[in-house]
């Protein structure tokens, strides 16, 4: 990673509006135009839809109309474009999908791992399988859902992970948790992060309370946009990361492990 260039990181935080993709990208579609110059755009969790257990209604197939719009924008502004949203995969299981639109017309996804059993998540949705570890500009980024955060051994990273990324709908109610764990996964990985959340109130009455944020890999924030709405440009310099993990390889010293899955 020596030789790479620096990232340029945008994060959206705003309302979603409730089961309405067609609002929600619109919506989007209005705030991408502040988004230009960047290498990678963030969106919130289901930002199609808000977090909604109404799958059977709601899920997209795998080519619909929201992962065309992302592969649209992806193109329109020569960046990936990111976000998680409802869809019914080829064998007919519902995902809380990430996908990750190239600006070359590719793509790439991650299916939410662990599912939020107290909305009943895990009821209306297939568990992801796998890990997923993505390139760009010479950058290992490994997307994450929301709950997934809880889960040191899942968010732990044998792969010389350089970002963290997390897209989520995280209630106001647990924002405490939220903004501990986040540091935690930083330092614990010796690498950049970013969390996407979403702000508003949901059509179940859940109020969010935002707090997207970029930190380093020391936690120390690079970026917080607390309650704001808006989009939010941060850029992350490879040198640093590479200066520090020389300066304290403790990942050297970490404990060989396998997942069950």
């Amino acid at each position: 990673m020596h030789d790479k260039a620096d990232l340029e990181l945008v994060l959206i935080q705003t309302e979603l509006a409730w089961q309405d993709p067609a609002a929600n990208r619109a919506h989007f579609q209005g705030l991408l135009t502040q988004a230009r110059g960047a290498d990678l755009v963030v969106l919130p969790e289901m930002f199609s839809t808000g977090f909604s257990m109404d799958s059977a209604k709601l899920a997209e197939p795998e080519d619909g109309p929201s992962t065309q719009w992302l592969l649209e924008q992806a193109a329109a502004l020569g960046a990936v474009i990111t976000g998680s949203l409802i869809i019914q995969a080829a064998d007919g299981s519902y995902r809380n999908r990430l996908l990750w639109a190239r600006p070359d017309g590719s793509l790439a996804h991650y299916d939410k791992r662990h599912l939020f059993r107290m909305a009943g998540e895990h009821k209306y949705y297939a568990a992801g399988e796998q890990q997923v570890l993505l390139e760009l500009k010479g950058w290992r980024i490994r997307p994450l859902i929301c709950y997934d955060l809880r889960f040191p051994v899942w968010s732990r990273d044998p792969q010389g992970t350089d970002l963290l990324l997390y897209t989520a709908n995280w209630p106001a109610a647990r924002r405490q948790h939220w903004n501990r764990l986040l540091p935690a996964r930083a330092i614990e990985n010796l690498c950049y992060l970013a969390a996407v959340n979403r702000i508003g109130v949901d059509g179940k009455g859940h109020p969010y309370s935002g707090d997207s944020q970029v930190l380093d890999f020391q936690g120390e924030p690079l970026l917080a946009a607390e309650a704001a709405d808006g989009v939010f440009r941060v850029s992350l310099c490879a040198a640093d990361l590479v200066a520090y993990r020389e300066r304290f390889p403790a990942h050297l010293d970490a404990d060989d492990f396998s997942l069950n899955l």
